[in-house]
This record gives structure tokens, sequence and C-alpha cells, in this order.
């Protein structure tokens, strides 16, 4: 008989045991969550600012006459044709400012670095020169108040740093090697102590180099406005032929010009 019982009470325990494995399976059967992939985002590269562009500006330059020298001759005892033991003579003065316009086709290498070729005219900058021979016999003060027209064409290859572009806006530095074509009128005496003759002016090309600073800003995708600052170096050359009196060649000193432009640039889309 106890045996029996002893039988009923070990089945009684497997199957206790049994219901028990089950409700714990069943329970973490419940708590398990599976677990949500997420997929990764994607994102879109911003397009490239890379390519050809136009530009077209105007502006004001002023130019900064520095002077130019020419021999005096005499036919004194050393015969015609020496140089005067008093030095040469001068012409010093000032230029007034001007319009500017120009063009030009670049090519954005990078977001930060573009290269372009510009072609610039300066019109026509009135002269009021001071004409001196220091050897010149017949006044005092060796002085002739002339009058002259200065342009330049230049035609320079410039490459630019765009420093970043915030909200739009981006100033930049550049620098442009090139040259100039200068053209001077002929000099008319308006006063002075001295009849001078027309002096017939001069026209060359000289090396000329540049240096920019300037700010775009974004109107579009393809066209912004820019507007800047750009210092031109242009050699000195010759300014006026030889003329009467005995004079030679007027050879002008390098100059200084100053710009200030604004305009637009159109970048064509890739």
């Amino acid at each position: 008989m106890m045996s029996f019982y002893k039988k009923k009470s070990v089945k009684l325990l497997i199957s206790a045991a049994a219901i028990s494995s089950m409700f714990t399976t069943v329970s973490l059967g419940a708590d398990y969550i599976e677990p949500i992939i997420v997929a990764p985002e994607v994102v879109s590269l911003p397009t490239s600012n890379t390519g050809w562009y136009l530009r077209g500006d105007i502006g004001y330059s002023k130019p900064k006459y520095r002077g130019a020298d020419f021999p005096k001759f005499t036919t004194g005892s050393c015969g015609s044709g020496c140089v005067d033991t008093n030095g040469e003579g001068s012409i010093s003065g000032s230029l007034k400012g001007s319009f500017l316009i120009g063009g030009g086709i670049g090519y954005q290498v990078t977001d930060y670095f573009r290269t372009d070729l510009t072609l610039d005219y300066m019109t026509r900058s009135k002269g009021s020169l001071t004409h001196c021979e220091p050897s010149h016999w017949n006044s005092p003060n060796c002085t002739s108040t002339d009058g002259s027209k200065f342009t330049a064409l230049s035609l320079l290859a410039n490459a630019y740093v765009d420093l970043a572009n915030i909200n739009g806006i981006t100033p930049y530095i550049g620098a442009g090697i090139g040259g100039t074509k200068v053209k001077w009128s002929n000099l008319a005496r308006e006063g002075g102590d001295f009849p001078v003759n027309g002096i017939q002016g001069n026209s060359d090309w000289r090396f000329t180099y540049a240096l920019m600073a300037g700010v775009s800003y974004d109107l579009t995708e393809s066209l912004k406005l820019d507007a800047g600052y750009r210092f031109r170096r242009v050699n000195g050359g010759k300014m006026a032929e030889a003329y009467g009196n005995g004079n030679g060649a007027a050879h002008q000193k390098a100059m200084n010009i100053h710009d200030i432009r604004v305009g637009l640039r159109y970048q064509f889309a890739q």
C-alpha cells in the first residue's frame, strides 16, 4: 500500500514539474520582443559646383600716374644729338578716374578654387600734365601745362580661392598676370610759359599683375552677384614719341590702377 502511494506521489511531482516548465516557457515567450532592424539613412551628396562660367563686370578705375622722363638734346659745342648736362625733362601730373567694362570665361575647379580669363577696358581718363624742360632757354620756369587722355585694355589670367560659403555669401581672394595695352592720345598744350607743339602719344602692351579681393552672393544655383576690389600694377613704357625743340621720346614709369567692380557670374549646369 505504501508503495502505491509513493508511486502516486512521484507521478504527481513529475506532472507538477512538467506543468511548471510549460508555464515558464510560455512566460518567456510572451516577454520576448523581436528586434526592429533600422535601415541606414540614405544621404544625398550635394550637387557639384564645378564647371564653366561666364562673367560680366562694370566698375570704376582710378589710375595713379607716377610721371615720365625724356632726354633733352641741344646743339651746343658738343654738336647735334648730345644729352644736355642739365638733366632730363619730365612730365608730371595726374589722371582722373574713369569707367571700366569687362568680361571673361572661367572654370570652377573645386568648391574652393577657380580660374578665369578676363578682358577689361578702362575708358578715357583725362590727364592734367606738367611738361618741364630744365634747359629751355626762353622760360625761367620751364613749364608747359598739357592735356592728354589715357586708356587701358587688360588681358589677365586669374586664379581665386573661395574661402567659405556662409548662407550663400562667399568671400574670396585672387591674383592675376597678363598684359595691358596702354594708349595715350596726343599731348596738347593748354597753358604755360612756352608753347609746345603737338606731341604724338604712344600705344604699347605692358606686363601687368593684379591682386583681388571680394565677395559673391548666390542669387540662384547658377547665378552669382560679385563685388570686389582689384589692384593692377602696369609696367612702364613709351608714353610719347620724340617731338620738337630737341626732345627725345618720353618714357613713362610703372603705374598703379585701383578698380572697384560689380558684376554677375553665370555657371553652366553639369
